[in-house]
Formats: structure tokens, C-alpha cells, sequence
């Protein structure tokens, strides 16, 4: 019995030890995939830092050394990895910049971690540690080396933002972006209900344009659209417009389901083409009404709306996406409207100095700039390629992120 007994205790105790050398492995693959995730970007980190250059599911390429941009594109399975790529998302979207950082700061805590774990040290003991160093990190951070800005401070803050971009593609241009972030930033502030808005998810709108160099990229105080009227005749330059915006077709409404119509004479269809240019007539004479130089509208314009409206000396534009159409309400103070029957002088957009119509290598824009108060944006980046262009504008995204953080906390928003 005692011989069983001294059996089966042996046994208790190499079952422990196999659980306790699994738990390590676990542990030390745990470790070393959050080394090769960071090791994966280490290099896109710092003054000298280089890009990569990926493949995307589609066969584009994507050259960039943002470290949210390079992870977004890794397929992992490992859990340990896929939690070091959510801690690059979620930097991503609570701050805007140091992807990178937060990722090689990841794995250098986790490779540290590795040589108390093979002391036999349990991974809370070493959990808690890591606490207690942020929470002395924190208050060292806040009450030594944390700093007052002062908002009114224009090359302060410029000098703040330009932390973010000094080691990205861009830092030649570092001022230069910089400006155009803080711009957009301000320009798309809002004090709505006593507390300050500022979305530029929606209202600052980055317009790539291949072509010339950085040195051309700027904020406009207005909108601009890659879009061209509808007819060669209507004008393409117009100072100070009246301008009207539509959300729906300016031509003769379809069934929307089956629709029959029986015809047993010539003048039964006749009279069909009469209804629908009636129709169009009405909607035209209605816009007409509130004597608009310039008509937006998200739907389609049929060629007798088009007639119409060039007779009336009236330009219009047509298939705006739903956000431009939004960006263009919120610059000229327009309503957008549903129905041209309830068009009000109310809702026409005086807001605009200037519409005009330009050739860019091989397609149209038109600016509706020179707004009065404009509360929405577009930024223009020029450059070599499509490719620069897309790490352009990751860069702006991040001094663009940056800006707000520094506006919207020293406004006191959360």
C-alpha cells in the first residue's frame, strides 16, 4: 500500500511538472510572437526610419511606415499577436499617432517579462509590477515633465503637432503639413449648445490630386469637387452664387414597381411625353423661382432639366455623394432639400465668394471656395504619385489626429 502510495504521489508530481513546463511554453510562445509582431515594424520607428513596402489583398502596393497601416495588412492567428495588432487599433483611434511606438514599447515589456518567468516567478507578481511602473510613469509625466500650452500660441502648437510627423515621409515638409492640419482643425470648429464640435471625420475631406508638387497642397477655405457641369453651355466661373441643394432627381420619377400602361392611340403616347416634360417643367419653374446661379444635387438631371436651366443661365452639377453634399451645406449655409415644391429662400446657400470650374491634368474640379465662414474643408495634397500621395495623407491624418487632441483637451472637451 505504501509502495502505491509512493507511486502514485510520484506521479501527482510529474503531472504538476508537465502542467507547470506547459504553462511555460504557453507562456514563452505567447512572448515570442509579441516579439515578432514588434519586430516586424521595429525598423519604421525613429529619425531613420524606413518604409515598407506591402502587397494588399487587391494587388495594389502600399508603402508606408505607419505602423497601423503595415499590421492592418499582417493575417495572424497566433491570439498573443492578434492582441499586439488591437493595441496598434486601438492608439490608432484614441490618439491618431504612435502606432509604432506603442507596439515595439509592447514587445520589449513582454521579452523583459521572459527571464522572471524562467525564475519561476508567477505572471501576476510580475502583472502587478507593470502597474505600479505606469502609475509611477503617469504621475511623473504629470507633475515634472507635462508642460501649459497656450491655444493662442500659433507656432507652439505648430511645434507640438510637428512631433508627429518628424519621422514620417513628410518631415521635409513637416511646417508645411502641420499648418494645413491646424487649419483644417479650426476651420471645422463648431461651439454648438455651449461646448465646442469639431468633426473632421466628416467636414475636412483630403482630395489626392497626382500631379505638381507638395509644395502646392493647401487647405481651402471651401469645397472642392471632382465633378463638371452638365452642359458645355452653363457657366463655369460665377462670383458670389446663389446656390441650391437637392437630394433628389431632376427628371420624370420611375415606378417603383410595375407599372402598366395601355395605349390604343398615337396621342395616348403623346400626351405620356407630355406628363413627364410637365413634370420636369414644374420642377425646373420651382427652382427657377428663387433665381439660383448654381444647382447641386445628388441624384441624376435629365437632358430637358439640363434645357431648362441653361435658359435660366443656372449651372448645376449632378451625382454629388451624400457627405460632399453635406460638406457644401455646411460651407455656404444652404438647406438641402428633398423636394423642389418646398424650396424657400431660406434654404439657398449665400455663403460663397466663388465658384469655378479647373483642369487638372485630365479631369475637372470645382471649387466652391472663398466662403464666409466656412465650417467645412477640403484639403488638397499634390504629389508625385498615387502611392506618396496615400502616405501624404496618412501623415496628415496623423497631424490632423494630433491637432485635435491638443485643441479638444485644452478646451477642456473630452
Amino acid at each position: 500500500m505504501m509502495q502505491l502510495g509512493g507511486g502514485g504521489g510520484q506521479m501527482l508530481i510529474l503531472s504538476q511538472n508537465m502542467k507547470s513546463e506547459s504553462g511555460k511554453k504557453v507562456q514563452q510562445g505567447n512572448i515570442h510572437a509579441a516579439k515578432t509582431i514588434a519586430d516586424v515594424i521595429r525598423t519604421c520607428l525613429g529619425p531613420k526610419s524606413m518604409l515598407k513596402m506591402l502587397m494588399d489583398p487587391m494587388g495594389g502596393i502600399v508603402m508606408t511606415n505607419d505602423g497601423n497601416a503595415i499590421l492592418r495588412e499582417i493575417q495572424v492567428q497566433h491570439p498573443a499577436a492578434k492582441s499586439m495588432i488591437e493595441i496598434s487599433r486601438t492608439q490608432d483611434e484614441e490618439v491618431g499617432d504612435g502606432t509604432t511606438s506603442v507596439i515595439v514599447l509592447a514587445g520589449e515589456v513582454m521579452t523583459l517579462a521572459e527571464p522572471f518567468l524562467q525564475k519561476g516567478i508567477h505572471p501576476t507578481v510580475i502583472i502587478s509590477g507593470y502597474r505600479q511602473a505606469l502609475e509611477d510613469l503617469v504621475t511623473a509625466l504629470r507633475d515634472r515633465i507635462a508642460i501649459t500650452v497656450d491655444t493662442s500660441d500659433t507656432e507652439a502648437l505648430i511645434g507640438y503637432i510637428q512631433s508627429s510627423v518628424q519621422t514620417k515621409m513628410v518631415k521635409k515638409w513637416s511646417r508645411q503639413i502641420c499648418e494645413i492640419a491646424l487649419g483644417a482643425v479650426q476651420t471645422v470648429s463648431l461651439e454648438q449648445n455651449g461646448r465646442k464640435e469639431i468633426d473632421i471625420k466628416r467636414y475636412a475631406r483630403v482630395e489626392k490630386i497626382p500631379g505638381g508638387s507638395m509644395e502646392d497642397s493647401r487647405v481651402l477655405d471651401g469645397i472642392l469637387l471632382n465633378k463638371d457641369v452638365v452642359h458645355p453651355r452653363m457657366r463655369r466661373r460665377i462670383e458670389n452664387p446663389r446656390i441650391v441643394l437637392l437630394d433628389c432627381n431632376l427628371e420624370y420619377k420611375k415606378g417603383e414597381s410595375q407599372t402598366n400602361i395601355e395605349m390604343n392611340k398615337d396621342e395616348d403616347f403623346i400626351k405620356i411625353l407630355q406628363l413627364e416634360e410637365e413634370f420636369v417643367r414644374r420642377q425646373c419653374d420651382e427652382i427657377i423661382a428663387l433665381k439660383p446661379d448654381l444647382v447641386l444635387t445628388e441624384k441624376g438631371v435629365s437632358d430637358l432639366a439640363q434645357h431648362f436651366l441653361v435658359k435660366s443661365n443656372i449651372s448645376c452639377l449632378r451625382r454629388l455623394k451624400k457627405t460632399d453634399n453635406n460638406r457644401v451645406a455646411r460651407a455656404v449655409g444652404a438647406n438641402i432639400v428633398s423636394d423642389t415644391a418646398d424650396l424657400k429662400e431660406e434654404d439657398v446657400g449665400l455663403g460663397c465668394g466663388l465658384f469655378e470650374i479647373k483642369k487638372i491634368g485630365d479631369e475637372y474640379f470645382s471649387y466652391i471656395v472663398e466662403c464666409k465662414n466656412p465650417k467645412a474643408c477640403t484639403l488638397m495634397l499634390r504629389g508625385p504619385s498615387k502611392d506618396i500621395l496615400n502616405e501624404i495623407e496618412r501623415n496628415l491624418q496623423d497631424a490632423m489626429q494630433v491637432s485635435l487632441l491638443v485643441i479638444s483637451k485644452l478646451n477642456g472637451q473630452q
